[in-house]
């Protein structure tokens, strides 16, 4: 959860990072019980889940809403400072152990039934990656109601929940929350996936995870790590191709996941959660996922990836949420009017949903926001009240921040123990955010089968290759020394950027295309342009052979280098056009949206497929892709 007042302060007056150190994980993949059957035979969802548009599915084809919340412990809960075993230098009061909280309080058969009671069907479990390489047991207090978990470490305790949670028929999304076990999030060493650690680790610890529960398929997602933001020296971005970029991480993490590990997941990405300095007169802000609307993530799966966003009251568009030190004097979300927190929430996140059709669009995952049963302040009562209007009326998967906690301690979580296993919050006291839960939960929402939808994937060479085809990645190197791009199998290329090394893939019309073998030819000459076919006068001209599409290119610098063709599954045979872009913008309408902004396009209709590449090397001239061969799919 977003506690940035902590880290404002600790920003402004410049104190140092801590960056701990951790062990060695076991290689060896927990086998995972299987579902109790009286959950089994109650399932309404089949995994794995995929997406459709703006929607989630399960392996049927339905809709499946991701209600869910946030079981936190196993990501730390030390704040930095004090001693770690004392609870008072725990985040309110309460020491996780590394591991979910609650299990010393309540059984966890007790606690999977009060889940069922809120109404939730999916749980966001964090965890820290110092938990995964942690060889301790974990202390008996930390269990004492879970006696069977004693002697184990955090992440064999972390195996047990998993395997509660998914028997008792929740959809499981795995969150790296922290690098180390320490409470997010400020300047703390967890700023970044790699603050205390190194992108390969990161990305191996992911495999690590991922295989580990590939054989419970209710380990549905992987949520590849939670508010990205600003160190003391240094920004996250969104696609310059550095150390810091979090678009080219989540990529690569996103597909060695699905490549390596368990190609059924969901892969959660979520937007950049701050930049800037907060400070009144320097630049700051909360982008989220607006870096989206130019640069989206296009993964080796073309139906697995899911948005993520964070909104909280007392944070805002440009506010970090600090009093005192570090605060600026931008509004904070529950200081905007109904209307304009409306207009924030879409700017900032629910564009990417709601706008249709576009190579952004996916579905948005708010995976956490919250609010406290003891909040007195009206501004934030509203914003709540309004937020969970919004969530509602736009049919919004969520995640509510946190679900368990100690009564007394946190009065965020939904539920609250106490020492004895006795319950509090939402299903037993008078909680005013009961009405803002209900409204949520009940509200009408789109249920039962999803229509499919046509893909629209962005490719981009900006930093290198970008080939997102598996079958094309199994034949090697197929332009060596050139920046390569290749569509997601399943999908072809339909449109280019003049000078920007962009493309676009779509199923629009003919769905996969491709046949089932594994052939693909790499086009460098015009051999394949027949005779008084000349469809590009005075243009090299890389054409695919009869009864082939293109599905990648390949570019040196700017200049065009290769056209990558692969057959079709059915006859190709209709009638072709010319597409020019060289001096301007050439698309049959926004199918796709702008997946090259700044830069001229082509784009063939969505009856058509790309059959060739047209450029030139004039004095004078730019030669990237200047037309596109466009042929119709049927006579």
């Amino acid at each position: 959860m977003t506690r940035l007042v902590r880290y404002l302060t600790l920003f402004v007056v410049g104190v140092s990072l801590l960056f701990p150190t951790t062990g060695a994980a076991s290689a060896t993949p927990v086998a995972p019980a299987a579902p109790a059957a009286s959950a089994a035979a109650e399932s309404t969802w089949q995994p794995p889940l995929s997406t459709r548009g703006r929607y989630i599915v399960d392996a049927n084809g339905n809709r499946f809403r991701l209600k869910s919340a946030n079981w936190d412990g196993a990501q730390g809960s030390w704040t930095g400072s004090g001693s770690a075993a004392d609870s008072a230098n725990h985040h309110a009061g309460q020491n996780s152990y590394g591991v979910p909280l609650g299990l010393d309080r309540v059984p966890l058969a007790q606690l999977m039934a009060d889940f069922h009671r809120l109404g939730i069907n999916s749980i966001r479990l964090p965890f820290s990656n110092e938990m995964i390489h942690g060889t301790a047991a974990v202390p008996d207090a930390a269990v004492a109601a879970n006696p069977q978990l004693r002697g184990r470490t955090p992440l064999g305790v972390f195996d047990a929940v998993v395997s509660a949670l998914t028997s008792a028929d929740f959809a499981v999304i795995l969150n790296n929350h922290t690098n180390t076990s320490r409470w997010c999030c400020g300047i703390d060493g967890n700023e970044r996936w790699n603050s205390s650690q190194s992108s390969q680790q990161w990305a191996d610890d992911w495999v690590f995870m991922a295989r580990r529960y590939a054989a419970d398929p209710r380990v549905v997602g992987a949520d590849l790590y939670n508010e990205v933001r600003r160190d003391v020296w240094d920004d996250p971005n969104w696609g310059s191709g550095d150390a810091h970029d979090w678009y080219a991480a989540a990529q690569l993490a996103a597909d060695r996941i699905l490549t390596e590990a368990n190609p059924n997941l969901l892969i959660v990405i979520e937007g950049i959660n701050w930049t800037g300095i907060p400070v009144d007169g320097f630049a700051h802000g909360r982008p989220l996922l607006t870096p989206a609307r130019t640069l989206s993530h296009t993964l080796v799966a073309a139906h697995k990836l899911v948005y993520s966003a964070h909104f909280y009251g007392y944070t805002g568009p440009h506010h970090s949420g600090a009093t005192g030190i570090g605060e600026t004097s931008d509004p904070r979300y529950q200081d905007l009017s109904r209307d304009a927190l409306f207009q924030a929430l879409y700017d900032e996140a629910f564009f990417v949903s709601e706008d249709n059709g576009k190579h952004y669009t996916a579905p948005v995952w708010i995976s956490e926001f919250g609010i406290g049963a003891g909040e007195t302040n009206a501004a934030a009562r509203t914003w709540f009240g309004n937020v969970t209007d919004y969530f509602a009326d736009h049919d919004a998967d969520f995640a509510y921040w946190p679900l368990v906690g100690w009564q007394g301690h946190d009065d965020w979580a939904l539920l609250r123990y106490d020492t004895d296993g006795t319950r509090h919050g939402l299903l037993d006291d008078a909680d005013w955010r009961a009405a803002g839960w209900q409204r949520l939960m009940s509200a009408a929402s789109l249920s039962g089968p999803v229509a499919p939808v046509p893909a629209w994937q962005m490719l981009t060479t900006d930093h290198g290759d970008y080939v997102q085809s598996v079958r094309v990645r199994a034949t090697g190197d197929w332009d060596p020394g050139a920046a390569k791009a290749a569509c997601p199998d399943g999908l072809r290329l339909t449109g280019l950027g003049h000078t920007s090394g962009r493309g676009l893939c779509t199923d629009v019309t003919a769905g996969d295309l491709r046949a089932a073998d594994a052939a693909q030819t790499v086009v460098t000459d015009e051999r394949n342009v027949p005779q008084g076919g000349d469809w590009a006068s005075g243009y090299t001209k890389l054409q695919c052979a009869q009864g082939q599409f293109l599905i990648g290119y390949s570019h040196r610098g700017v200049r065009t280098s290769a056209a990558l063709c692969a057959p079709a599954v059915t006859a190709l045979a209709g009638a072709g056009r010319t597409v020019w872009f060289d001096r301007s913008d050439n698309r049959p309408g926004d199918a796709g949206g702008d997946f090259a902004v700044g830069d001229y396009k082509g784009q063939c209709a969505d009856d058509e497929y790309a059959a060739g590449i047209a450029y030139t090397t004039r004095t004078g001239s730019s030669p990237g892709p200047a037309a596109l061969l466009c042929r119709k799919l049927v006579q």
